[in-house]
């Protein structure tokens, strides 16, 4: 007896032809219009009306924060420290005292280099009374003739010796030139200064940042554009500032030194501080959608749209893009309700409804 095996294998090679093609043509249709998913509650979303408003091209890089004003201070003589009124960390008002050393040695050279100037006086106008002239006829005295008179009677010397020690007693109190945070104040009182600054003062209230940039972004960076600043231990706060200087150089490594002023209301800003920049300038006005309104489906960019509590698949083509944003060129219009918010497992008309 013979087994007919030639047919039972035609046909089970059939059925799996067509099991294979059904199955193909399945896929296929699920890759154009999706699975229609139906829930019995709709999905809750986020949506907002797309309008054209102004993109912000984007750089993004590394800086460091420098203090606008800085300046070391110093005692000009090597008297003893009598009282220091500041710490670290303090802030101080321009022209307010910072210390002051031991005044006795001072105050006595002052007093001395002004009794002398006062004898040099007297001689000057003895000088001059044996030339002829009256007390009261100074003024017409020749330039010539006074010149004489004052090296006779020492008269310069004196003056200039009384300057000085005016000078170094004045200088005995440490005052801030300008409004600043002291730091690095290391001296104690009844010490003498050292070699070292007595302390450093630093202008932090409106700091610059400096940063590089490449030679083929200056095209996009222009004075007065605008930088948001965040220090890399707190991502979360952001300050806004202006670039105020582009380097009209550009190093070996093919960049470009770049400079923005910002402001530093609450001190989160400090000398020397690393900083993450992003440099902002308008192009324009573009129909711009944010980076969460746009999903993968696939491998091609999808937006969904809301129209009769519907999800609506739409296929999207993108430009420009920064930190938060897209520039899109096809398949949207203004006016189109786009979801950025709740889209990451909708499918073509999904019932959705709007928080």
């Amino acid at each position: 007896m013979k087994i007919q095996l030639i047919p039972v294998a035609v046909a089970l090679l059939i059925l799996s032809s067509c099991s294979s093609q059904k199955a193909e043509e399945k896929a296929e249709e699920s890759d154009k219009k999706t699975t229609e998913v139906v829930n019995e509650k709709p999905v809750e979303v986020k949506a907002k009306l797309l309008t054209s408003s102004d993109f912000a091209y984007e750089l993004i890089c590394n800086g460091t924060i420098v203090a606008m004003q800085k300046a070391d201070l110093r005692f000009q003589s090597q008297d003893i420290i009598r009282k220091i009124y500041v710490k670290n960390g303090q802030r101080v008002r321009k022209g307010e005292k910072l210390a002051e050393l031991d005044k006795f040695k001072l105050e006595i050279a002052f007093l001395q280099a002004k009794e002398s100037l006062e004898r040099a006086r007297l001689d000057l106008q003895d000088v001059l009374i044996g030339q002829g002239y009256a007390l009261s006829d100074t003024a017409k005295v020749s330039h010539e003739v006074m010149k004489i008179a004052k090296i006779r009677s020492n008269y310069e010397q004196s003056e200039n010796n009384y300057k000085v020690a005016e000078y170094n007693l004045k200088a005995a109190t440490l005052y801030a030139p300008f409004d600043g945070v002291v730091a690095n104040l290391t001296a104690k009182e009844y010490n003498q200064p050292g070699g070292d600054a007595f302390c450093t003062l630093i202008n932090n209230y409106t700091p610059e940042v400096v940063f590089n940039i490449l030679e083929n972004e200056l095209p996009f960076t222009k004075i007065h554009d605008k930088v948001i600043v965040s220090p890399f231990s707190q991502p979360g706060h952001k300050v806004e500032g202006r670039i105020s200087e582009i380097n009209p150089l550009i190093d070996k490594n093919g960049m470009v030194k770049v400079k923005a002023v910002l402001t530093n209301k609450d001190n989160t800003f400090y000398e020397g501080m690393n900083v993450k920049i992003h440099v902002q300038r308008l192009l324009g006005e573009q129909l711009v959608i944010p980076k969460s309104a746009l999903v993968l489906r696939t491998n091609r960019k999808v937006v969904f749209t809301l129209k009769n509590g519907q999800a609506n698949w739409v296929y999207v083509a993108t430009e420009q893009e920064n930190s938060d944003s897209y520039v899109v060129t096809e398949g949207l219009q203004a006016g189109d309700s786009i979801i950025y918010e709740g889209n990451i497992n909708l499918a073509h008309e999904t019932k959705v409804q709007v928080q």
